[in-house]
């Protein structure tokens, strides 16, 4: 086991916590273990197998700075040693790997025999290559342009995973001088996946890469010159965009113009074709001033995410999973006031396994309710859908007054939320962007009613996003409630995010960076000093990550007070659990499944005190201390029972998609070789449409 010397004062507790961005990658191993699944539809397998290269490009933009790749051979920042580093570029290198083996021995073998082929030109007749070059001649060459390098064509700007050509050249150029080396960049807007017609493939199914098209015809492209040697390239950038909010007049303005930089960062990784010859290798790696172990060879294509596209390009409902229809929440009336129903208690909506049109109805009330006056939410990553807009703009249209908390720097998705910060004020409504120095990741909406002479508020919180198609693939619990503490909470943080004014105390949410971080360490204490005393001591935690030190501290020592302690964590974990003298009361179980698990659950019993919280956060420390995030207590007896019974028991109980952090420091799968139900399965058939009575 690999553990980083990043955690100083747990190192002064007399141990070392588990290396982040190992317990990253080790998550990783566990998505593509669903693609190398026998029992898994054959499209989703390929599916899994590209979530993992997205993830991967995700890794090396963000977690691997040019010092992680680079450091090897001397130079020592973040905390990192020679161990860690070896042991990432090890696994990193031995993950790709088993992507591109599973993809060359196993899925196009399989698709092969199911009838779909992506042909190589070697596999291509005369019939299929010369529609293949009439192919390139019409659509692909016209956009290329290959550039010869010299003093006067120094290297071309490749852009961020981008796919590209090196090619070496013998013979003269048309001025007599021998530059061997040029670059052939490709487009974007070019497809990576090409489908043949059935015509030229009696009747079958194929298709060809664009990368294979291209390197068939290479020689087109240098009429008088001989191809010689040539490879694919790719190169990977570091993206984790930054600006320096003190030094801004308008963070807007700012984040657009830094986007269009992102492209061209600093190398981190560079991909080449597994027969790239050395010399156009070494020369590419000096290029982007690489180290040895940043140059990945593979076998196939350089950016294998882009395969994604054959999953909608093949017709086969079979090679899917059985299509899942999730029922509207039975909560959300589908006729009759929202507002009624929630005067009557709190309603809970357990997405995706209920839909996410129980939220839409909520704000879709508030909307045409001629009752309602202000609604407030917040905007994290709202995707595309336009129905959430058009809600807005029809709000504005009605008179009401509407106010959106664009978070501009959601990783990724910075230019979205430009465009919908821009089209929301084009609307009217008033945009603010929250606190300078925290983002806000606090999913809330909040709507004021008037009813008879005073206002009645009512709100809906989340753990996920306000994204319609995220919400169809992430497990999350969305909240709605009319309480009257919470929702003023509700009120008072949107004041301070859009004004700025001091935030007064909270009379039931947490809010980071407030007093989340430090309730949650009372609360884990408490539990432990239940444990000590004899009395009872549980702690269940739902969440993505775990990798905040001073509350792993807090569970060890809860756990070595005698606590119980079950940690359900989907991806990155640094407490070392079940460690003898250390952590024996505590364990760690990760469960990947159809959906994305997200939803944030915290469960303290210290004695007779009981309490169980939703949150937006998980446990890291950009989460506690450069976040707004919040965390909502569950007061309702048959909602707490029924998130216990969903999120927490269910997941405790997975014998088929979970799986168990060791005393090694490594994950074993429940249920290899007799698997048993599945959480996730099992809130399907609970709650999937063809399960609900007539």
């Amino acid at each position: 086991m690999v553990h980083s010397k990043v955690v100083t004062s747990a190192a002064e507790s007399g141990y070392a916590l588990m290396d982040r961005d190992l317990s990253i990658l080790a998550f990783n191993e566990r998505v593509l273990d669903w693609a190398q699944r026998a029992e898994v539809p054959l499209l989703e397998r390929l599916r899994y197998l590209c979530i993992v290269s997205s993830n991967l490009d995700e890794f090396f933009e963000v977690r691997a700075e040019p010092h992680v790749m680079g450091s090897l051979h001397g130079l020592k920042s973040g905390g990192y040693t020679d161990q860690t580093l070896r042991a990432i570029v090890e696994k990193t290198s031995a993950m790709v790997a088993r992507q591109y083996a599973l993809y060359n021995d196993d899925l196009l073998p399989n698709l092969e025999r199911k009838g779909y082929r992506i042909l190589s030109h070697g596999e291509r007749n005369a019939e299929q290559r010369q529609w293949v070059r009439s192919y390139f001649q019409r659509e692909v060459q016209p956009l290329l342009v290959p550039v010869g390098l010299d003093p006067a064509h120094p290297f071309p700007q490749v852009a961020n995973k981008s796919l590209n050509f090196i090619v070496q050249l013998s013979g003269k150029d048309a001025f007599g001088r021998s530059n061997e080396i040029a670059i052939v960049k490709v487009p974007r807007v070019l497809p990576r996946l090409i489908p043949l017609p059935a015509r030229v493939c009696g009747g079958s199914t194929a298709f060809v890469l664009l990368s294979s098209v291209i390197r068939a015809h290479l020689a087109e492209l240098f009429p008088g010159r001989e191809v010689g040697q040539f490879s694919q390239f790719r190169v990977t950038r570091h993206s984790d965009l930054a600006v320096d909010e003190d030094e801004i007049a308008n963070l807007r303005m700012a984040l657009r113009q830094g986007l269009q930089h992102r492209h061209y960062g600093q190398a981190v990784r560079l991909e080449v074709s597994a027969n790239c010859s050395p010399r156009l290798a070494e020369f590419l790696r000096k290029e982007f001033q690489l180290p040895e172990a940043a140059v990945f060879r593979v076998n196939g294509p350089v950016n294998l995410v882009r395969l994604m596209q054959l999953i909608d390009l093949i017709n086969a409902p079979e090679l899917l999973f059985p299509p899942y229809t999730a029922s509207f929440p039975a909560q959300v009336p589908r006729h009759g006031s929202v507002f009624a129903r929630l005067k009557q208690g709190d309603v809970m909506i357990h997405q995706p396994f209920e839909t996410f049109d129980g939220v839409l109805a909520f704000l879709r009330a508030a909307v045409m309710d001629p009752d309602v006056l202000a609604i407030k939410q917040t905007i994290y990553r709202a995707g595309s859908d336009p129905t959430m807009m058009d809600l807005l703009r029809e709000a504005v249209r009605r008179g009401k007054e509407v106010t959106a908390v664009v978070e501009l720097k959601a990783r990724f998705d910075e230019e979205a939320n430009i465009n919908w910060a821009e089209q929301l004020e084009s609307i009217g409504v008033q945009v603010v962007y929250g606190i300078v120095g925290l983002k806000t990741h606090a999913k809330m909406l909040l709507v004021t009613r008037r009813e008879g002479r005073s206002l009645k508020r009512y709100g809906h919180l989340s753990t996920g996003n306000y994204n319609r198609r995220t919400a169809a693939l992430y497990t999350d619990i969305s909240y709605l409630t009319a309480d009257a503490d919470m929702t003023a909470d509700m009120d008072q943080l949107f004041s301070h995010l859009a004004s700025q004014s001091r935030l007064p105390k909270m009379k039931s949410l947490l809010v980071a960076p407030f007093q989340l971080h430090d309730d949650m360490q009372a609360r884990i204490a408490a539990v432990g000093d239940a444990a000590a005393r004899g009395a009872v001591g549980r702690i269940v935690i739902k969440m993505n990550a775990l990798t905040d030190v001073p509350l792993i501290e807090a569970l060890i020592e809860a756990g070595q007070k005698g606590a119980q302690i079950d940690l359900i964590v989907r991806g990155a974990c640094m407490l070392p659990a079940r460690v003898a003298g250390l952590s024996d009361n505590i364990r760690v179980r990760s469960v990947i499944g159809r959906f994305l698990e997200h939803s944030r659950v915290f469960y303290f019993c210290a004695d007779q005190d009981e309490s169980i919280y939703l949150s937006s956060a998980d446990w890291m420390s950009r989460n506690m201390t450069r976040r707004i995030e919040l965390a909502w207590p569950v007061r309702d007896p048959a909602l707490r029972q029924r998130i216990i019974d969903e999120c927490l028991i269910a997941y405790l109980h997975d014998g088929r998609d979970a799986w168990d952090l060791g005393a090694d420091g490594q994950y074993h799968r429940v249920g290899l070789n007799a698997p048993g139900h599945g959480a996730q399965n099992a809130l399907m058939q609970r709650y999937g449409v063809a399960s609900q009575p007539d």
